[in-house]
C-alpha cells in the first residue's frame, strides 16, 4: 500500500468516528490543493464500506472564501498600482528609482500588514479601527526610516471604501467564521500565515476545528524502532543552528523537532520496508543533470509510472530538460507556467514599442518585421518577402533609421508600400510626445496591433489569446483612473504586468508534469524527480525586493524571509514522507566551482545514512551487491545506473568523420564570365575564398552603416582629390595659399552629408586636412619630373581569353607617350610596401597597368601627414603581363573542373568571412 494511502486512511477513520457514515455533508474538510480531494474521498469510501456515501464538502481555504458574496466594490491590482504609483511620484522622494517596481513591492507589504492585523475585521468601519489602532501603536514605536515610509503609505492606501484583495479576502474570512456551524478539518504541511490562523481561531470559537498537520502525523511501523531517531534529530538540530538558515532567524524549536521527527519516522519507516530510499544524482554541468533527469523519466516511463512530477528549483535546467524530453517525444504539463515577459507573443509587443521609440532604427525594424505575428493577415511568403526586399534596400543604401527615409527609399518597390503605409498609420496612432492615461495608452496600443495585424496574429495562438484579453482587462480595469503618464512611464508599467502575468498552456495532457514544492503538499505520486536541488536554488530566495529588508519587515512586525525557508524545509520533508520513488539531481561543479547540494536535503541525507548505519540488523535493502561500477550500492544513497545509461546512449552517438580541407570544383554554368579586381585578388589569396564568395555568391550581407568608417574616409578622400584636380588639371603657377582653400573648400562640401549625421565626421575630415600640405607639395613635385594629370576615376573592362577583368582606376597621369596608374591609399607607405613584397601576391597595380598599358604603377600614400610613392621594384610591363596570363590560365583550369582549395595563409584567413564555411580550425 502507498505510504500516502496509510495518512489518508488514518484521517478517514478519524472524520467518520466523528461523523458515521453515510451523510457526511454536515461537515467541511480544508485542503490545500483540490489534488488531495480524490484521495481522501477514496479513503472514506473504504473506510466506510458502504456501497454509496454522500460526500462532504471538500475545499480550498481561498475557494471557499471566494463563494461569499461581497457588497463592497474591489479594487483591482492595476488600479491599487496607477493610485500608488502617482502618490510617489508626487511626494518626490525618490526622483531616480523605478517607482513601478517599488510600487509592485510596497503593495506586497501592504497586504502583509493586512494580514497581520490582530483581529480579523468583518466590515471597512472594523478595518478602519483596526489600521487605526496599528497605526497609533507604530507611531509610538521606534521605526526605521524605510518602515515609517511603508506605514505611512499603507495607512494613507486604506481611506478609501473600496475593498482589494487583501481586504476582501480578510472580510470574506470574517464572514466564514461568523457563519460557523459545521465541523471544520483541515489538512496542511507548513504553517499558515497569520490572516489564516486568526480564521481558524475565531472560527474554533463556535465549531469544531480538527488540524492534520502532516508534520505531527509519523506513521509507526511494527518491525522499524523509533528511538535511533532521537540522536539523529539532536544532531540536525545542532547542524542546522550552525547553519547559514539558523543564521539568519530560522533555528528549529522544539515543535519544529517534534515535527521533523515525526516526517523522519516516516521517511525511514518507508524506506525500511521497501528498499525505495530517495536516490542522489551529483552532476558534473548543465547538460549532464538535464540529461539524467530525461533519461530517468524516460526509464519511469518505461517501467509503467503514469504520474511523474518534476518539481524544479532551476528552471534553467528545467528548460533544457524538456527540450531534451520533446526532442524523444515526451511532452510536459506545466503547471507552473511562465510569465508572459518570456514569451514570444510578448516579444512582438516589446519589439513593435522599441521601433517605435527608436525611430524605427533599422535593426529594431527588421526584428519587428521577422516576427511570425505581424502582418498575420498576409500571406507568409508575400510578407517574407517583402522583408527582405526591405531589408536588402536598407543595407544597400544605408540608411539608419526613419520611417520617412524608408519609404522614400522604397518609392518604386510597390511590395513595400502598403507595409510602411500601415506602420505609418500604427505609428500615428501612439504619439509619443504626448501625456495620456494607461487605458488610453492600452486602447492605442490596441488598435496598432490591429493596423498591424498582430492582433490576428495573437488571435492564433492560446498565448496571444490571453495576452490579448489581459490588455482588453487592465483596460477596463483602469477606465477611470486619471493618472496621466509619458510613454517610457507607460511602457515600464508595461512590462511590469506582463512579468507578473502567467501563461499556463492547458492544451498538453501528459503524465509527466512540472510543478513547484508548495503544489506538492498532501499529493502522492508514481514518481518524484527533484530537479536543481542545490544550496542556491534549495531554499530559494523569498522575493522581498531590493527595497525593504528583513530589518524593515521586523520592525513592521512582519515575519522574515527566513519563514519562507522553514515552509519550503516543511514541504520538501512532506513530499518526501509522502513518496517512495524519489530522485534529487544537482550540480556538483558549477562552472568549475564546487556546488553544494540543498542543506536541507544534505543533512536529511547524512542523519538517515548514519542512522541505517548504526542501528540496521542487515544491511540497508536497495539493490544489494555492487553496481556497475564497483561501487557498494548498500553504503550509500547515490544514484549510478543513471551514469552508465548515458554511457551507455553517448556510445551510441554517430562519429563524424574528421573534416578535411575543401577542395571543391564548380560546374560551368555558374563560373562568372567577367570578374573584378577584388576577385582576382581573392582568387589569389585563397582559391576556396573566391568560390565561396564570387561562385556560389555567398557574400555577407552589406552592414547598414552607422558610423563613419575608414572605407569612407577613404572614398571621400578620392571624391575630393578627384574635384581639385578638375579644377586644377595642374598646380604649378597656383600659390600654394589659394591651392589649399580649394581643396579645404571641396573637402567641407564632400564630407557636408557625413557632417550632419555623424559628428565623428569632423575627425576624419580634420586627420585629412593634416595632409593638405603634403599633398600639394608631392603634386608640384610629381609635375616637375614632367608628369601630368589626364584623368581619373576611369572605368574599364578587358576582355582575356577566358574571362573578362573589370575595374576602375584612380588616376592616370601621362608624360608624352607614358604613362603612370596611381592609385590613392589612406595607409602608411611601409602597409603598402609589404602588399608588395611578394611579385604577383597583389594584383591590382599590374592589373591597371595592364587594362591602361601603362609603363608605370603605384601607390600614392596618403597618411599622418605625408604622401609618397610606392610603386614595385619589378618591370611594370612584365609583370602585368604575367599576371593576366595567370588569370587566363586560372580561369581555364577552373572551368576544366581543377579543385579550388582552401589554402589561405593566416594573414588572410584572420579576416576572411568565410572561415566559417571552409572549417580551418577543424582541419
Amino acid at each position: 500500500m502507498n505510504i500516502s494511502t496509510t495518512y489518508f486512511d488514518r484521517i478517514a477513520q478519524r472524520i467518520l468516528a466523528a461523523h458515521p457514515a453515510p451523510d457526511l455533508r454536515g461537515i467541511t474538510i480544508l485542503l490545500p490543493n483540490f489534488h488531495a480531494a480524490q484521495p481522501l474521498a477514496q479513503a472514506l469510501m473504504r473506510a466506510a464500506q458502504l456501497p454509496a456515501l454522500l460526500l462532504p464538502q471538500m475545499v480550498t481555504l481561498n475557494d471557499w472564501a471566494q463563494g461569499i458574496p461581497l457588497e463592497t466594490q474591489l479594487v483591482s491590482d492595476s488600479q491599487r498600482s496607477a493610485l500608488l504609483y502617482q502618490q510617489l511620484r508626487k511626494l518626490q522622494w525618490f526622483e531616480h528609482a523605478d517607482l513601478w517596481s517599488m510600487t509592485q513591492e510596497l503593495l506586497k507589504l501592504f497586504d502583509e500588514l493586512t494580514q497581520s492585523l490582530a483581529v480579523l475585521p468583518s466590515d471597512a468601519d472594523e478595518f478602519a479601527t483596526a489600521v487605526q489602532q496599528a497605526y497609533q501603536a507604530k507611531q509610538n514605536a521606534t521605526l526605521q526610516l524605510e518602515a515609517r515610509l511603508v506605514f505611512e503609505l499603507w495607512h494613507a492606501m486604506q481611506d478609501g471604501e473600496e475593498l482589494d484583495a487583501a481586504r476582501a479576502y480578510q472580510q470574506r474570512l470574517a464572514t466564514l467564521a461568523a457563519r460557523a456551524t459545521q465541523p471544520l478539518y483541515v489538512l496542511r504541511a507548513s504553517d499558515w500565515n497569520t490572516l489564516e490562523q486568526n480564521f481558524l481561531r475565531e472560527y474554533s470559537e463556535r465549531a469544531e476545528v480538527v488540524v492534520f498537520d502532516l508534520r505531527e502525523m509519523g506513521i509507526g511501523s511494527a518491525g522499524f524502532a523509533k528511538q535511533p531517531l532521537t540522536p539523529a534529530l539532536s544532531r540536525l538540530r545542532e547542524r542546522e543552528s550552525n547553519s547559514p538558515l539558523s543564521q539568519a532567524g530560522e533555528g528549529l524549536g522544539g515543535r519544529d523537532v517534534a515535527s521533523l521527527e515525526n516526517i523522519f519516522h516516516s521517511i525511514e519507516n518507508k524506506t525500511s520496508a521497501s528498499g525505495n530510499a530517495p536516490r542522489f544524482f551529483a552532476a558534473t554541468s548543465l547538460e549532464q543533470e538535464a540529461r539524467a533527469a530525461a533519461m530517468q523519466v524516460r526509464l519511469w516511463l518505461q517501467a509503467g509510472k503514469r504520474d511523474i512530477a518534476i518539481v524544479a528549483q532551476d528552471r534553467v535546467v528545467a528548460r533544457r530538460m524538456r527540450a531534451l524530453l520533446e526532442r524523444a517525444e515526451i511532452l510536459v504539463t506545466d503547471e507552473t507556467g511562465w510569465t508572459f515577459a518570456t514569451l514570444s507573443v510578448s516579444t512582438v509587443l516589446d519589439r513593435w514599442l522599441t521601433a517605435l521609440q527608436s525611430d524605427f532604427y533599422h535593426h529594431d525594424l527588421l526584428d519587428l518585421l521577422k516576427s511570425p505575428f505581424i502582418f498575420a493577415d498576409m500571406a507568409a511568403g508575400e510578407r517574407k518577402s517583402a522583408v527582405y526586399q526591405l531589408e536588402q534596400l536598407l543595407r544597400q543604401h544605408g540608411v539608419v533609421a526613419g520611417l520617412e527615409k524608408f519609404s522614400a527609399l522604397a518609392e518604386h518597390e510597390i511590395a513595400l508600400h502598403q507595409p510602411l503605409a500601415r506602420l505609418r498609420q500604427a505609428s500615428a496612432l501612439l504619439e509619443l510626445g504626448k501625456k495620456k492615461t494607461l487605458a488610453e495608452w492600452l486602447s492605442a496600443l490596441r488598435e496598432s496591433l490591429i493596423v498591424l495585424g498582430i492582433d490576428q496574429g495573437l488571435q492564433q495562438d492560446d498565448a496571444g489569446q490571453q495576452l490579448l484579453r489581459a490588455l482588453d482587462t487592465w483596460k477596463q480595469e483602469l477606465a477611470n483612473d486619471q493618472g496621466r503618464y509619458r510613454f517610457h512611464e507607460w511602457r515600464r508599467w508595461l512590462a511590469q504586468q506582463l512579468d507578473t502575468e502567467t501563461f499556463r498552456d492547458s492544451s498538453i495532457d501528459s503524465p509527466v508534469r512540472f510543478t513547484h514544492l508548495a503544489a506538492t503538499r498532501w499529493r502522492a505520486f508514481d514518481a518524484v524527480l527533484l530537479l536543481g536541488c542545490d544550496a542556491d536554488h534549495l531554499p530559494s530566495v523569498a522575493d522581498g525586493g531590493r527595497w525593504f529588508n528583513d530589518a524593515v519587515r521586523s520592525s513592521l512586525n512582519l515575519p522574515a524571509r527566513a519563514i519562507h525557508s522553514t515552509r519550503q524545509r516543511d514541504d520538501l520533508l512532506a513530499l518526501l514522507a509522502l513518496n517512495d520513488c524519489v530522485l534529487v539531481t544537482w550540480q556538483k561543479d558549477r562552472n568549475g566551482e564546487a556546488g553544494l547540494l540543498s542543506p536541507f536535503l544534505q543533512i536529511l541525507r547524512d542523519e538517515l545514512e548514519k542512522n541505517f548505519a548504526a542501528f540496521s540488523d542487515a544491511p540497508f535493502p536497495l539493490h544489494g551487491g555492487r553496481n556497475r561500477f564497483g561501487a557498494n550500492e548498500q553504503s550509500d544513497f547515490n544514484e549510478y545506473e543513471l551514469h552508465f545509461y548515458l554511457a551507455a546512449e553517448d556510445a551510441h552517438q554517430a562519429d563524424l568523420a574528421q573534416a578535411a580541407q575543401p577542395t571543391p570544383n564548380a560546374a560551368n554554368e555558374i563560373i562568372p564570365a567577367s570578374i573584378s579586381i577584388s576577385a582576382y585578388n581573392s582568387l589569389v589569396a585563397c582559391p576556396y575564398q573566391f568560390f565561396a564568395r564570387y561562385i556560389l555568391r555567398l557574400n555577407e550581407l552589406d552592414e547598414v552603416q552607422e558610423g563613419i568608417e575608414k572605407r569612407d574616409y577613404g572614398e571621400r578622400v578620392h571624391e575630393i582629390l578627384q574635384r581639385f584636380h578638375e579644377r586644377f588639371a595642374t598646380v604649378s603657377g597656383h600659390a600654394v595659399d589659394e591651392l589649399e582653400t580649394a581643396l579645404r573648400q571641396i573637402s567641407e562640401e564632400v564630407f557636408a552629408d557625413l557632417l550632419q549625421q555623424d559628428f565623428a565626421a569632423r575627425a576624419w575630415l580634420a586627420r585629412w586636412y593634416v595632409s593638405l600640405p603634403a599633398y600639394i607639395e608631392w603634386q608640384q613635385q610629381n609635375e616637375t619630373q614632367g608628369w601630368r594629370y589626364a584623368e581619373s576615376e576611369k572605368s574599364f573592362d578587358w576582355d582575356l581569353e577566358a574571362v573578362r577583368l573589370r575595374g576602375r582606376i584612380d588616376r592616370l597621369d601621362v608624360r608624352g607617350e607614358e604613362k603612370l596608374v596611381l592609385d590613392y591609399k589612406t595607409q602608411s607607405d611601409t602597409v603598402l610596401r609589404n602588399k608588395l613584397k611578394e611579385p604577383g601576391e597583389d594584383v591590382q597595380l599590374a592589373c591597371y597597368a595592364y587594362a591602361h598599358e601603362a609603363a608605370d604603377a603605384a601607390f600614392v600614400s596618403i597618411e599622418n601627414g605625408k604622401v609618397k610613392l610606392v610603386a614595385p621594384k619589378e618591370d611594370m610591363p612584365l609583370l602585368a603581363q604575367l599576371n593576366a596570363e595567370r588569370l587566363v590560365s586560372v580561369m581555364e583550369a577552373i572551368r576544366g573542373g581543377a579543385g579550388l582549395p582552401a589554402n589561405g595563409i593566416d594573414a588572410v584567413c584572420g579576416w576572411c568571412e568565410m572561415r566559417g564555411l571552409c572549417r580551418k580550425g577543424e582541419w
